[in-house]
């Protein structure tokens, strides 16, 4: 039996993990359990009832549904039809949603009866409308589309994996849109596989087989996780959650004796409103948490309440195909997203783009076959992006000597006070300290003296309270004159993007 992938069309490389690790429960999802033949199964047929509404190897096929068993298939049956996999979160509003299918050029929307409606408003207008594949209908009504059910392409026959090149597309992914339009990222096979491969050979521990996933597959660090683990060389099983409860997050890690889960930093601070102590969560080894950054408060918190379990941070953005860095289990440094995955190069920048000394902050360029073909109508932002075989990623980062890479924070979101650099995240890890506190925000105002003005947002701990004079008072004492903010707003929640990133646009808009 095989114990390393070898398929780089992911059509296939559905079909060799089978193959490699047979038949075995695989997933479950909201009390039932699903075999991992039976969902192939499903995909192969599935497959061929795209081909039979018409969608063709090449055309773009949106995916928008809720974290469903069906996700995963349909994945699976797209690439086997040779077409390519467009995922959007579900929480895209229907203008978004437009601008997805008239760039991409959508050949067909699978989608759950929920959001029929959403997609109706969105394609309605267009001059050649999708066709529309329902699961779970509800009753709900398209008139003027097309409409096929999950259902009837189940009922189709089996076909052959499409022959595609390693170099064609598999995905083209949205980017979260925070800062203006959404850009269409293209992976193609080689770019997925290869990112997938590489992130699992850096977190992979033999024995350790049961994962609790909250996240968005639709999501590139979902997406990620759903073609590294078909990179497994050994059977696992994954329960997967609709959207993220964090009572139900703790109510399923510990039936289901859960040894690994992947959060992102929003869910890590809901998780900590629950009585952890309670629960038998000892099973846990890892929380694997990507996708922002997580302060360091919250760190020691979590591995406080939770003794058996280490939080290991990473870091990765859609362009690089999901993951650039990760700590390794067991060899990790709080504070740092760990050094890169098998196969990616990290070079910090300076603004002319030359390599800057070790331990100098810079902006993060990466380098690995896993790396986009570019942006979708977007030649600007190519020769933005990509130099020279690098992919810049507006990120500023540093390297220790060992190669460990720490997040600094976004470029664009640098503040500049005075003449003095402010990072937001440096004010927003103090404020996280506060005890009332449990989410920060910070972000600059445009002000006729200092030029740029650091402006807060906080949303405290349930029961806990404080003042803006006394959280600001508490920053005085810990940043630099520079640092600390003079204005700080306490709102009832911090705005997240669909993907639960802290919206720094939607702060923006507030001062």
């Amino acid at each position: 039996m095989s114990t390393a992938a070898t398929s780089v069309h992911l059509g296939a490389l559905s079909e060799e993990a089978l193959d490699r690790n047979g038949d075995h429960e695989s997933l479950i999802f909201e009390g039932r359990s699903w075999r991992s033949a039976e969902l192939l199964d499903r995909a192969r047929r599935v497959a061929g009832g795209l081909r039979e509404i018409g969608v063709q190897p090449g055309d773009r096929v949106v995916v928008m549904m809720a974290n469903c068993p069906e996700v995963p298939v349909v994945y699976n049956a797209i690439w086997r039809a040779g077409a390519i996999v467009t995922p959007v979160v579900f929480l895209l509003t229907a203008p978004e949603l437009r601008h997805v299918l008239v760039d991409s050029g959508a050949k067909a929307v699978v989608t759950t009866g929920d959001f029929v409606p959403k997609v109706v408003e969105a394609a309605g207008e267009l001059d050649v409308a999708p066709r529309l594949v329902v699961a779970e209908s509800n009753g709900a009504e398209a008139p003027g589309f097309d409409v096929s059910t999950f259902g009837a392409l189940e009922s189709s026959d089996v076909i052959a994996v499409a022959d595609r090149d390693e170099a064609d597309l598999a995905a083209l992914m949205y980017t979260g849109g925070t800062t203006g339009r959404s850009k269409g990222v293209e992976l193609s096979h080689r770019n997925l596989w290869y990112c997938g491969r590489s992130a699992h050979d850096a977190s992979y521990m033999p024995g350790l087989t049961r994962v609790l996933n909250p996240l968005p597959i639709s999501h590139a660090f979902g997406m990620i996780v759903t073609v590294g683990g078909m990179h497994a060389p050994e059977p696992g099983v994954a329960v997967l959650m609709r959207w993220f409860d964090p009572g139900q997050w703790v109510v399923l890690a510990e039936e289901h004796r859960i040894e690994r889960g992947t959060l992102v930093p929003a869910m890590a601070q809901l998780l900590l409103t629950q009585q952890l102590e309670d629960a038998d969560l000892s099973s846990l080894r890892y929380l694997n948490i990507g996708a922002a950054p997580l302060a360091r408060e919250t760190i020691d918190t979590l591995e406080r309440r939770i003794p058996s379990m280490q939080v290991l941070e990473g870091y990765g953005c859609t362009e690089s195909g999901g993951v650039v860095s990760a700590n390794p289990p067991g060899r990790r440094k709080i504070g740092s997203v760990g050094p890169p995955i098998p196969g990616y190069e990290v070079r910090i920048v300076d603004e002319d783009g030359e390599p800057v000394p070790t331990g100098a902050d810079g902006e993060v360029t990466v380098r690995a076959e896993g790396i986009m073909r570019g942006y979708r109508n977007a030649p600007d932002a190519n020769e933005a992006a990509l130099r020279d075989g690098w992919l810049f990623t507006g990120d500023i980062g540093r390297l220790d000597d060992d190669g460990y890479l720490t997040i600094v924070d976004r470029k664009k979101d640098l503040i500049i006070r005075n003449g003095f650099n402010v990072y937001p995240r440096d004010v927003e890890d103090v404020l996280v300290e506060h005890p009332a506190v449990a989410m920060a925000g910070v972000v600059g105002q445009r002000h006729d003296v200092v030029g740029e003005e650091v402006v807060a947002f906080v949303s405290l701990s349930p029961g806990a309270a404080a003042t803006e004079e006394e959280l600001i008072e508490f920053a005085k004492t810990k940043l630099a004159g520079s640092k600390y903010p003079r204005v700080i707003h306490i709102l009832d929640q911090l705005p997240l993007t669909s993907v639960g990133k802290l919206d720094r646009k939607a702060l923006r808009g507030r001062v």
